[in-house]
């Protein structure tokens, strides 16, 4: 999707020298996936300790079938 912005061109390049990435394209979109993750993060974390988990599921005996299954 083409889109015209106006960007602070010191900060972008900025990002770019940082980054490493060979065009300005791929420079912002890697911004803003990395500011998505850091905005989604908490919302992540909160859900910790939240799951309910089986108390007689053996992820033991699941490796050692898959282990048995790979020779």
């Amino acid at each position: 999707m083409a889109t015209d912005l106006v960007l602070n061109e010191t900060l972008l390049a900025t990002a770019c020298a940082l980054s490493g990435f060979g065009t300005k394209e791929e420079t912002v979109d890697a911004a803003l996936s990395e500011f998505i993750q850091r905005r989604q993060a908490p919302e992540i974390i909160e859900l910790f300790g939240t799951v309910d988990y089986d108390p007689t599921y053996d992820y033991k005996q699941l490796r050692q079938h898959n282990a048995e299954a790979s020779r």
